[in-house]
């Protein structure tokens, strides 16, 4: 890494702010332009004032001819900016940092004397900045975390203080873990839709996300529109039906994120727009499925739970994903009967090949080993394939 200043932070200006600032730019200008020049040669009546005599004629002289000006040509002495570095790219990204390359601007009429690195954290409002000198790759650390989405560019600077424009965005994911059996995230979901929309839900489809392991399931999120991301469903496909949010003065923006066993996730999907619910919403069903959690053992730092899933309704559930979030600071260590993984304080359990079918009033038992140092409260809530299950 080469000499990267200490990071400044500013808030994003939002399209609608960045209009208003725009507008007032473009308005003063006209009026600045429309005011003439106070050296300018203005022509005026004089009222009152005589006009002065002409010149008497001289008796045979010629009329003397008129010789058109030499235009001159001046040489332009505007100092040219650098061009915009191209090809920006993440050759190395770890849980905190990101190391970027590029190719260097081109000088204008001066050298570069360095580069000016902007990067925020994606859904957030706050923009973070760097600067270097003539280098053409630096590695990023400030401001960063695992398991995080950022968008970064950068603009060259000469000797004068020319800036050049802005090269081309960048947006890569950090992983979840450095050391881990997988440090490689999914790709991105793609073509996030609303689909059917009723009086009181709207459904999400997407298409589905490759892993060089495995994808384990999708997040859902909910954006205002402004600086907080909300969580509302993990689910094992690639469609999810959201009950209709609540009209509020912000917006209603829902993306979704592909996550593995270790909990790596994705770059964001493209963003959609769900319409505020326009009744009541009705009840939901009755639940179709029951999950029993139990304790087998407890010792400090240690624990060992088993949780059985019973199929409540009528028809036959082929492939299941049991999800609930611990309330203590538990993580889990192994499984079995069911593929684990953790995100957070979010379990998500999978079933295996030889119990992916649950018929009507049959159960599928499966169990965790883990550790923690505050508290190991039992979860207090369970979904089973995104919906919510009784307990008992």
């Amino acid at each position: 890494m080469t000499g990267v200043s200490s990071s400044s932070l500013l808030r994003r200006l939002r399209p609608g702010l960045l209009a208003a600032v725009v507008l007032s730019a473009a308005v003063l200008a006209t009026a600045l332009s429309a005011a003439p020049a106070a050296d300018a040669a203005t022509p005026t009546a004089n009222r009152g004032v005589a006009p002065a005599p002409r010149a008497a004629a001289v008796p045979g002289a010629a009329p003397a001819e008129t010789v058109p000006p030499t235009p001159i040509s001046t040489p332009s002495t505007s100092p040219v900016p650098p061009s915009a570095p191209t090809n920006l790219t993440a050759s190395e990204v770890s849980t905190g940092s990101v190391t970027l390359t590029w190719t260097a601007a081109t000088p204008g009429c001066c050298a570069i004397t360095g580069y000016d690195i902007t990067y925020y954290q994606e859904f957030g409002d706050i923009v973070f900045s760097a600067s270097v000198g003539a280098v053409t790759s630096t590695t990023i650390t400030a401001h960063l975390g695992s398991g995080q989405q950022y968008t970064f560019r950068l603009i060259a600077r000469d000797s004068l203080g020319q800036r050049s424009n802005w090269s081309d965005a960048l947006t890569v994911v950090t992983p979840v873990t450095d050391t881990g059996p997988d440090t490689t995230p999914p790709t991105a979901p793609q073509n996030l839709t609303v689909g059917e929309v009723t009086g009181s839900t709207g459904t999400l489809s997407w298409s589905p996300s490759t892993d060089n392991v495995g994808v384990l399931g999708y997040n859902v999120y909910q954006f205002d529109g402004w600086f907080t991301s909300r969580l509302v469903a993990t689910v094992p496909g690639t469609t999810y039906t959201a009950a209709l949010p609540a009209s509020t003065p912000l917006r209603n923006l829902y993306y979704v994120r592909a996550r593995d066993a270790v909990g790596n996730v994705s770059i964001a999907s493209n963003t959609v727009t769900l319409p505020t619910a326009t009744s009541t919403p009705t009840p939901p069903p009755p639940s179709t499925c029951r999950v029993t959690y139990r304790n087998q053992s407890e010792w400090q730092g240690g624990f060992v739970a088993t949780a059985t899933v019973h199929n409540a309704g009528a028809a036959p559930i082929d492939g299941w994903v049991v999800t609930f979030s611990f309330p203590g600071d538990q993580q889990v260590t192994s499984g079995w009967n069911a593929t684990i993984g953790q995100t957070g304080a979010t379990v998500t359990a999978r079933n295996v090949d030889w119990n992916r079918v649950l018929a009507p009033n049959s159960s599928a038992t499966f169990g965790v080993q883990g550790r923690w140092s505050v508290s190991d409260a039992p979860p207090t809530g369970f979904s089973l394939n995104g919906a919510p299950c009784t307990m008992g």
